[in-house]
Formats: C-alpha cells, sequence, structure tokens
C-alpha cells in the first residue's frame, strides 16, 4: 500500500568483497490450490453472498487434521478489538460516521457432509476447520464454505464510499503454511497491509445490479445480463488474491503495452483519464524491462473511495480519488503497480516482514521516474527529501520519547505508530536499497532484482532469500549490510 508519497536519499556504504556461495534458485514449480467462488451482490442491503469452493492441496512436509482460513471482514466489526485505521485517518475513513460490517459463515461442507468448525481469535478472525480425514503432504481435499458480508460505510479496502464499492480481502482465504512454524494466523492492524497468501487459481462469478460496472482480478470471459442484474465469469491463474471494485460512475480508457491489456477506470467527467492510462501503461512497459515480464493479460488501475494512497491487488490497483495534484497522483499509480512484481508475483509475509515489499516497491518506483525523466520527479531530489525526511522522524522521536526504535524487520503490530510504520518500512526501505545500489551498481542490482524475480514466481520469498539473490548477482557477501539496517544498527547521519 502507498501511504503517501514518501521518498528517499543516497548513501554510499562500503563492504568487504567475499564471493558468496549462496543460491537464489528454487526448488521445482508446487502444484496450487483453486478457489471457485460464486458471489452475489445486494446494494440495497449492501451485503455480498457467496458459494466458494476449495480444493486445497497439502503441500507441506506435514501431516493436517485442521484446516485455517483468515475472516479479514471481521476486522470491521463493532467489537473488534483492533483498530482498522489510525486515529489520525478516521475522519477520512468514516465521513457519514462510523459504521460496521462482518463475514458470517452459514455453512462449511464438503459433497457427502457437514464439516465441524470454529470461529476463533482474537477477533473472530480464524475460521478452524475439522477434516473428516488426515490430509497428508502432496493429498487434497475439497471444502465448501456458505458465508454473507456486510459492508460497512468506510473509505477502504473493503467496504463502500460515495463512489465505488470496494471488495478486497473479503472472502475466507488459506492461511500460509510455513514448515516448522505452522500457520500464519496474524491480526488484522491498521499498520501497513496485514496480508500474507500463496498463489493460487481462481474461478469466479460475480452477479451485480447492471446499473454498476466491474473491475477486477482476472480476466472476465463471460458477461451475460438477466433482467436488472449482470452476471461476469472470470478466471485467472497463480494469483494469490482476488478484489473486485463495482461503481455506477466509471469512465474507462483502455490500450495495449507489450501484449498486455491495460485499463483505466475513472471518473464520469475526470479530463486525466488518458494521462493516467498512459502512465499505468508506461510503468508496465518499464518494469517488464527492468524486472521481468508480467505474467498475466491484463491489469485495471482503479480511481476509488480509499482512505490511504492506494491499495495493490492482483491484476488490479486502488488509487485514492483524494489527490489533487496529478504528479501525486501519478506516484501512487507507478507505486501500486510496481507491487505487481513484489508482493504480487514474487510474494512475502507482509506482516511480519513489510519492509521487503514495501521499501523495494517505494524504489522501485523511484527506479521508474529516473528511468521516465519526462514526469517531472527528479531521482536525487526524492532520495534527498527521503533523507531529510528520516532524520526529522529520529530527531523528533528522541526529543519525545528519549528513544528511536528504528528496526525495520518486525510485525506491524510492534510499531508504535503510523508515522513510526511509515518510516521505517517506505522511507529507511527507500535509503537501504539506494546504498545497496550505490555499493554494488547499477547494473549488478537490477541483476539481482532480476533473479529474484525469476526464481521466486509465484512463491512466498523470505528475507534471507532475496539477500541470497543479491549476494549472488553481485559476486559480494553483503548480508551483514542488508542487517545492519533492518536491524536498526547502521548510523544514518
Amino acid at each position: 500500500m502507498k501511504k503517501g508519497i514518501f521518498i528517499g536519499l543516497v548513501l554510499t556504504f562500503i563492504v568487504s568483497t567475499v564471493l558468496t556461495l549462496f543460491s537464489c534458485s528454487f526448488e521445482s514449480e508446487k502444484k496450487l490450490s483453486n478457489y471457485e467462488l460464486n458471489l452475489t451482490f445486494d446494494d440495497e442491503t449492501m451485503t455480498l453472498d457467496g458459494e466458494e469452493t476449495i480444493e486445497y492441496i497439502n503441500n507441506s512436509d506435514n501431516m493436517f487434521t485442521n484446516l485455517y482460513f483468515h475472516l479479514y471482514p471481521n476486522a470491521f466489526r463493532e467489537e473488534a478489538k483492533n483498530a482498522i485505521v489510525s486515529q489520525l485517518d478516521r475522519d477520512d475513513a468514516y465521513p457519514n460516521g462510523e459504521s460496521y460490517g462482518e463475514i458470517s459463515i452459514n455453512k462449511v461442507y464438503n459433497e457427502n457432509e457437514n464439516l465441524d468448525y470454529v470461529i476463533e481469535g482474537e477477533d473472530e478472525n480464524i475460521l478452524n476447520i475439522s477434516l473428516k480425514e488426515e490430509l497428508y503432504p502432496d493429498e487434497t481435499v475439497v471444502i465448501k464454505i456458505d458465508f454473507s458480508v456486510t459492508l460497512a460505510n468506510i473509505n477502504h479496502r473493503l467496504g463502500y464510499g460515495e463512489n465505488t464499492i470496494n471488495f478486497g480481502n473479503f472472502y475466507p482465504i488459506a492461511c500460509v503454511y510455513e514448515n516448522g512454524k505452522g500457520f500464519s494466523q496474524d491480526l488484522y492492524h491498521s499498520n501497513g497491509d496485514p496480508f500474507y497468501s500463496d498463489c493460487a487459481n481462481y474461478d469466479v462469478s460475480i452477479t451485480y445490479p447492471s446499473s454498476y460496472k466491474l473491475a477486477s482480478s482476472g480476466v472476465i470471459k463471460k458477461t451475460s445480463q438477466d433482467g436488472d442484474n449482470i452476471c461476469s465469469e472470470i478466471s485467472e491463474t497463480k494469483i494469490r488474491d482476488f478484489c473486485f471494485v463495482l461503481s455506477d460512475k466509471f469512465e474507462v480508457v483502455s490500450t495495449k503495452i507489450d501484449g498486455i491489456e491495460v485499463n483505466y477506470y475513472g471518473y464520469i467527467n475526470d479530463d486525466n483519464l488518458q494521462s493516467c492510462l498512459e502512465i499505468s501503461a508506461k510503468a508496465i512497459s518499464t518494469f517488464n524491462d527492468m524486472f521481468g515480464e508480467y505474467p498475466y493479460q491484463q491489469i485495471s488501475v482503479v480511481k476509488s473511495n480509499f482512505v490511504q494512497g492506494g491499495m495493490e491487488y492482483p491484476n488490479i490497483v486502488l488509487i485514492s480519488d483524494k489527490y489533487s495534484l496529478q504528479n501525486d497522483y501519478n506516484y501512487v499509480i507507478v507505486h501500486e503497480i510496481a507491487h505487481q512484481w513484489w508482493y504480487g508475483v514474487v510474494g512475502n509475509d507482509e506482516y511480519n516482514h513489510a519492509w521487503q515489499d514495501e521499501g523495494l516497491t517505494e524504489y522501485s518506483t523511484l527506479l521508474f521516474f529516473r528511468e521516465n525523466s519526462d514526469y517531472g520527479i527528479d531521482f536525487d531530489s526524492c532520495i534527498n527529501n527521503t533523507l531529510a525526511s528520516y532524520k526529522l522522524f529520529e530527531k523528533i522521536y528522541l526529543q519525545v520519547t528519549g528513544e528511536v526504535d528504528d528496526r525495520m524487520d518486525r510485525a506491524l503490530n510492534e510499531f508504535n505508530t503510523e508515522p513510526e510504520y511509515v518510516q521505517c518500512t517506505y522511507n529507511k526501505g527507500v535509503l537501504l536499497f539506494n546504498t545497496i545500489e550505490e555499493t554494488i551498481g547499477e547494473n549488478k542490482f537490477i541483476k539481482a532484482l532480476k533473479n529474484y524475480y525469476k526464481s521466486f514466481k509465484f512463491e512466498n520469498a523470505s528475507p534471507a532469500d532475496m539477500i541470497d539473490c543479491f549476494n549472488k548477482a553481485s559476486g559480494y557477501d553483503i548480508e551483514n549490510l542488508f542487517y545492519s539496517w533492518i536491524e536498526g544498527k547502521v548510523v544514518i547521519a
């Protein structure tokens, strides 16, 4: 997610040159689980009814007796213990006063019988399903979940505002299992993007009132109309989430770049539709050349009611309609499209290692503007501004609290404030990657990112995986340099 425009600086950091023995190659491609979603939206009650079928494949080394699914919409409940937006953002998030939503699980079953389940977690955020038989490695189980989602009136990933109805993180999605760690069951948090998921294949059917236009992940294969409703059938393979947005105010423009359909969804009477489409296409083309080819057929850039700057999902990004300056809006578009590479194709644990995708995405955004200087955003100025912003943050925190916790590699709930999260994840992330590029050189830096992208496509990479790719591409052992930054040991002068 882009929380605003946080841009950074060049620091040169000298390290010893030691040939690395590490490799960033990954083992053979694993089989993916499959999701089938049949959805019906009622705009009078602002509810979504869903029938979900999951063909879950056990890709771990362990046997399972239970499976766990995130219930992210329950973070919007009135009784929820953890805030979904910071105090600073509450007025923008709730322009009509506080509002609440939730997800209800109506039935869990398979082809033959009902399955036992409990809803657990501190915020009723986990669906724990008991399997009828033990699920061994490489085995598959089919689970069906009937659910209903009630939307809050909130400018957020999930909710409805004046112009758009956003459906992000709306359905039960399987918790990631890590060998030696178990199932990841982290809570929703107002800091950052509290999500972590595996890639899967999706077939989705959405029925909605014909007064709306639809933007979504995946490719719309078929659209039909039945009275006052439209049904869109959508498919995509190897994506780690599914999102869609509805609006009766959309105006859509499209183009093709490198064989990819690029769609921009603005509002009726917007005067910048073509310019927004052009920079979206340019971002796709630039990152294709810089990192590796975008592996999907389409991407939709969607103007929306959103309290933060923007939000990334596979094949679709949400851009907040709050920006009045075109340069700011352009910056967010590029940032969110860069996330298609870092989070979308190459995934990571966004809850515990947010810098890994946010810091790299923010620096990738600056690389775009360095490559495309005609947009008027100067790379060196951005770096200098980021350094100044970060140093001011440290100074203020020292004055107020007497100390600064500037560790980058910590869980979202370990950041005391949103500004602390932003500075340590976005801005310090920019300074880290700029230091790495200055240390190993531009060619080796880009080579490392290409290797990282190629090696961990459709997988989840750890910080160690990323560092190994930089070691291999550079011919240096720069592990200590990385960790001096992410563990908060480096002194920024």
